[in-house]
């Protein structure tokens, strides 16, 4: 068997495993390309409290400080709060220092343009060529600066969300996992001052993972719990980076990642009707909710960046991808947890329903997700494998192979963030859709083996 990679270098980003692939002198390398790439100006950093983050973060300093950039530090807070506080100050860029999901012993750095949107695939060729030459800017003695640091992001990203949305209109009883992440400090604030009573498991931003990061249903076990004991309408978890939300049901039951778009995207629509924007691996009832309010529904391919760029071209209200990840621009062009929570808490108030009622009055359908480790020489074959063996129904080949078949869908593509291939199905039922996956599933892995 190949040993799986540590350092994953691509248009997402710079992710790798502390003391392993992600030195000090490739972080300092990478900051000092973006400082060349952004010009001297100030760039906004923040990081997540993974206990490698702070020796990530000086890296990148001493390299933006050499390339004669003004560097303000935010500290501990989310990625969308980098996102919003590089707009808000009209910054020449940012870098977000997080792994967001993935285990704690990896770090990354998220590259921010000024417009505050992750960069696009053409300036994330440009930063890698300018990282690849190593043809950085050298700032002269004159030229270097003091670390500037700002205390108030938390507090400009609450006022941001509560000009855009206002307080709710009655209180609800809410349950929160923030995975003592970025926004442990943040969210708690956030939905207090929406004027939602607050019980949260979690919330010490330490490094520590109490779980598993990613936001799916067999880590959030322990919310779960909290939300049938406190009796709570809703629960709330995020990711590291608090970049996605999931969502836990009156009963304690986890409604399942692409609801969390759909319910935020319901309530949008209600108010203001237009374009709706999400990625090829969503789940159809995405289709469903936009022709409820008969407002067209666009697809892009995976990553934030391209939901984002879509968005912008057909003026979209709202979008997002199926992970829990919710973009509304009124806000915050970008992946924001706390977004999500305020929109779903007030649709949850003003419809006076419950999030199992919201959910049920909606198709379902069943989503099944795997994935396998998978060295990038072999994903071109792995593609080919799927589209020969599917070559008699439509496909998409924007990014992988998306599949359309009579029962559903089935996507497989290569991942931009993990040295992994993802297989997506989606059908009626779950027997259904795992039957449409297996057969793929088994060949891929096959192929791999060899």
């Amino acid at each position: 068997m190949r040993a799986i990679p540590t350092l994953k270098i691509s248009i997402s980003g710079v992710r790798g495993v502390i003391g392993e692939s992600l030195s000090p002198t490739l972080l300092t390398r990478f900051a000092q390309a973006f400082g060349t790439y952004a010009g001297a100006g100030t760039i906004v950093i923040g990081r997540d409290p993974r206990t490698s983050g702070e020796m990530v973060r000086q890296a990148v300093i001493a390299g933006l400080l050499s390339s004669g950039c003004r560097v303000l530090d935010l500290g501990v807070v989310p990625v969308p709060t980098v996102q919003l506080l590089v707009r808000q100050r009209r910054a020449q860029g940012g870098i977000a220092i997080t792994a967001s999901h993935n285990p704690a012993e990896w770090n990354a750095l998220k590259f921010v343009g000024a417009d505050g949107l992750f960069l696009s695939a053409g300036q994330a060729r440009e930063l890698l060529d300018i990282y690849h030459q190593g043809d950085y800017r050298k700032a002269s003695v004159n030229e270097l600066r003091q670390v500037e640091k700002f205390d108030g992001s938390l507090e400009a990203h609450i006022q941001a969300v509560l000009a855009a949305v206002g307080k709710l209109p009655r209180s609800l009883h809410v349950a929160l996992d923030s995975c003592n992440g970025a926004s442990s400090i943040l969210a708690p604030q956030l939905l207090q001052a929406l004027g939602a009573q607050v019980k949260a498991i979690n919330v010490t931003p330490n490094g520590l993972f109490p779980r598993e990061a990613e936001p799916i249903a067999e880590n959030l076990g322990a919310l779960c719990e909290l939300v049938k004991a406190s009796g709570a309408q809703v629960g709330f978890a995020q990711d590291m980076d608090a970049d996605r939300l999931a969502i836990i049901d009156e009963h304690g039951e986890p409604i399942g990642e692409d609801q969390t778009l759909a319910l935020a995207t319901r309530y949008v629509l209600s108010k203001t009707p237009g374009a709706v924007v999400t990625n090829l691996s969503t789940s159809q009832v995405m289709d469903d909710v936009a022709r409820m309010f008969n407002c067209a529904l666009h697809r892009a391919k995976i990553g934030e960046a391209n939901v984002t760029e879509l968005m912008q071209r057909v003026s979209a209200i709202i979008g997002g991808e199926g992970n829990g990840g919710v973009i509304y621009p009124r806000i915050n062009f970008c992946r924001d947890s706390h977004v999500a929570m305020a929109l779903v808490l007030h649709l949850l108030a003003e419809s006076g329903q419950t999030v199992s009622q919201l959910v049920n009055a909606l198709p379902r359908y069943a989503i099944v997700k795997e994935k396998l480790h998978c060295p990038s020489d072999k994903i071109g074959a792995a593609l080919k494998l799927v589209r020969q063996e599917f070559a008699a129904h439509p496909q998409d080949l924007r990014d992988g192979v998306k599949v359309t078949l009579p029962n559903g869908w089935l996507h497989v593509r290569g991942s931009n963030t993990e040295p992994i291939i993802r297989l997506m199905a989606e059908a009626n039922d779950e027997a259904m859709a795992r039957a449409m996956l297996a057969n793929v599933l088994e060949k891929v892995a096959q192929l791999l083996q060899r």
